[in-house]
């Protein structure tokens, strides 16, 4: 049987937790509900209830999102059907139709995907879906909440008489309207309406002459208010008629109440069932805001919470955008207890609320943020002792109180308890103190319970060092800034950097150094031994992470390294397929060729038509008998191994053809050579002057002869002036 203790609760912040789950209720009933959430008292009914959040929060990532399952509050109809002789009002059947279509709908989706929802399928299938009563209600009750005029035959005769002498007061009291204007006996406005009736508007001194009933006057005395007489005796048939109205309403509505009374257990079933499902989904969209998910479950008394976040730190961190801090932590029968150390505002109260508040959620019902991988057990007491535990109203010290409480732990302790302790041993003298919190502790111990407990105290280190099933951990400090890395290690003690952290905060040498000789010089010398192992461990654990992110790197690049060996691979087996393929081809062309050229000498048809039937048989026999739409796929296949060929094929002509007008030398343009200019043959160095122009040709004078030259075979060396 699991019993949580409520100072425990206190002392997690569960309420605080449960006012967030609340907040995401979508009905008020559900609000009220979700604040009343404890510790489920077996095991079978928190796995059950586990499962209920985890398969809700699973429908929100897939395509088969459980309906809405939003209700109106149905209990005052579900008194008033249980008191006999009573009967609802038209909107209560309203809500009584909704609430059943809604979990008509739940039912129904729920049978249809059991595979996805076997847990929430099994819950309502003791629920029987009445919908009779819907279709009983809708033949009544129309969307607007109204009686329908068809309701009974006795109903739509009233309403059609009722129709009828409405038109004939509406008749009546216009034509009265008429008359008394046309004699002038009305003021400007005419008309106006007293106690929801037409009245004519007479002026004071003709209301002798307006037969009618007096209705009341205007606040001057001008005008009196005055129903004709006709419509008088109209409007007295309509009051009887909606009396009549009225009392069939009432008939209805009772026949109505007594054919559903017999459904008032399983009304309130369908309240229940929906109330429950809207705590389920408050607590799944509760474990979606803190990515929370549901952890192995064993029986092995092992916990084993990896990368652990506090829930309620998680989401005020992520508001602020500041980064929250994970934790890990192992207990099992051989590593029951832990003794975390460490200075102050380094996160051991943190980490302690964090495994209190994680297994207090998870006993009932509700996910936690750690890792997938991790696995924990569940205990049948959890007790804690956290925070301020000084007791005003009963007068009591700090220590006082404490020592109660220790009391109540050694009556509760044994192998299926958690225990939780903050500061352990302090309120008194500190070796006093420091002994009586030995003792407690090796007593727990022996009984064989579980438990985290936070420190200063080094006769608590040296015993959770000594004793084989318990062990130390420390809350990591950087050994050169003294800041908290909040960060958890276990298997060793924590320094509680006391002359450090004051000689950082300013506090003289001189003064430091005299507080030192103060204490035993044995204590000092301890302590000064566990910040250097602390320093020492925080390097490894640098080296570590450095090594870790190098291995990382390393296999990155070994995966991209073979992942292109990979695609290289596969190309060069298409690139094989290809070359055996055009091979193939290339052979084929030969023997035709062949055959072609003996023809050609022989002009055989005969042999020719063998020759060929008979390479054709060869390659026949080489193929495998395929169906179409392989066919299809291979010559789809082989044309794309073509294409990415040809491709590869053109990028490298683009780039020969690119290199190729890259290294050619830019030509400079030919210059229009004129008459007069002076020039030379490309090969020669006399130089001569153009005379002559004809035909693209040349007559060039070199003063003791002339010539006739190509003008392509000519450079300019002056132009002509």
């Amino acid at each position: 049987m699991i019993n949580i203790h409520e100072k425990t609760l206190q002392d997690v912040e569960f309420y605080t937790v449960l006012q967030q789950v609340s907040e995401l209720c979508i009905t008020d009933l559900g609000r009220v509900e979700s604040l009343k959430i404890k510790p489920l008292s077996t095991r079978e009914h928190v796995l059950k209830s586990l499962d209920y959040t985890n398969e809700y929060i699973s429908s929100f990532y897939n395509d088969n999102r459980i309906p809405n399952h939003g209700f109106e509050p149905i209990t005052k109809e579900i008194k008033l059907l249980r008191i006999e002789n009573s009967y609802l009002d038209t909107k209560s059947f309203k809500k009584i139709a909704s609430i059943t279509l809604t979990i008509s709908d739940i039912i129904n989706f729920l049978k249809k995907f059991k595979e996805y929802y076997p847990t929430l399928h099994t819950t309502s299938t003791n629920l029987e879906v009445v919908s009779h009563v819907v279709t009983e209600i809708d033949a009544i009750i129309d969307r607007f909440g109204d009686i329908k005029d068809n309701a009974t035959d006795t109903l739509y005769q009233l309403r059609q008489s009722i129709n009828s002498i409405r038109g004939k007061i509406n008749i009546s009291f216009n034509a009265a309207l008429t008359q008394y204007h046309n004699l002038d006996y009305l003021d400007d406005i005419r008309e106006s309406v007293v106690e929801n009736k037409r009245v004519l508007a007479v002026k004071a001194m003709y209301r002798r002459k307006v037969k009618g009933s007096i209705m009341g006057g205007s606040r001057t005395g001008s005008i009196v208010y005055i129903q004709p007489e006709q419509t008088f005796q109209y409007a007295r048939e309509l009051n009887n008629l909606e009396f009549d109205e009225s009392e069939e309403i009432d008939k209805i509505l009772r026949n109505l109440t007594e054919y559903i009374r017999p459904y008032t257990t399983l009304l309130n079933q369908y309240q229940e069932f929906l109330l429950k499902l809207d705590v389920i989904y408050a607590k799944a969209k509760h474990a979606q805001s803190i990515n929370g998910i549901l952890p192995t479950i064993n029986d092995e008394k092992v916990y084993n919470a990896i990368d652990a976040y506090h829930p309620l730190l998680y989401l005020s961190n992520k508001l602020e955008g500041k980064k929250t801090h994970p934790q890990s932590i192992v207990l099992h029968p051989e590593n029951r207890i832990i003794v975390i150390s460490g200075p102050n505002a380094g996160g051991k109260s943190i980490t302690l609320k964090t495994i209190g508040l994680m297994q207090v959620m998870l006993q009932s019902g509700l996910l936690i943020p750690v890792h997938e991988k991790s696995s924990l057990c569940l205990f049948d007491r959890i007790i804690s002792d956290i925070g301020d535990n000084q007791s005003i109203e009963n007068h009591l010290s700090t220590y006082s109180y404490r020592l109660k409480q220790m009391n109540f732990f050694l009556r509760k302790c044994n192998k299926n308890t958690l225990f939780l302790i903050d500061e352990f041993g302090t309120g008194s003298d500190p070796e006093l103190g420091g002994a009586l919190a030995e003792t407690f502790l090796e007593e727990f111990y022996h009984r064989e319970a579980f438990g985290i407990i936070t420190t200063h105290y080094s006769n608590l280190k040296v015993l959770a060092n000594e004793l084989p099933f318990m062990q130390n951990a420390n809350m990591m400090f950087d050994e050169k800034s003294l800041e908290p890395m909040f960060k958890l290690a276990l298997g060793q003690a924590g320094s509680s950097f006391t002359f450090e952290v004051a000689q950082k905060n300013g506090i003289p040498y001189s003064l430091i150094n005299r507080a030192k000789k103060k204490i035993e010089r044995g204590k000092v010398r301890f302590d000064a031994t566990i910040a250097k192992l602390q320093k020492e461990r925080s390097k490894l654990e640098k080296t570590e992470r450095s090594l870790k992110e190098n291995e990382k790197k390393k296999q990155t690049e070994a995966d991209k390294l073979e992942e292109v060996n990979a695609k290289v691979q596969k190309k060069l087996e298409s690139f094989q397929e290809l070359y055996d393929s055009n091979q193939r081809l290339i052979y084929l062309g030969q023997k035709v060729n062949d055959i072609s050229e003996k023809y050609f000498e022989d002009k055989k048809k005969r042999e020719l038509m063998a020759e060929l039937f008979k390479l054709v048989q060869i390659e026949n026999s080489k193929r495998k008998k395929i169906s179409a739409k392989q066919k299809r796929a291979e010559k789809h296949k082989e044309k794309q191994i073509k294409q990415e060929a040809e491709k590869k094929v053109d990028v490298i002509r683009k780039k020969k053809k690119a290199a190729k007008i890259k290294a050619k030398p830019v030509e400079k343009p030919k210059p229009i050579l004129k008459l007069g200019d002076r020039v030379r043959m490309h090969d020669g160095r006399a130089v001569g002057t153009i005379d002559k122009i004809e035909k693209n040709k040349a007559v060039v004078n070199y003063g003791m002869f002339t010539t006739n030259v190509s003008m392509e075979q000519l450079e300019l060396v002056e132009a002509k002036k």
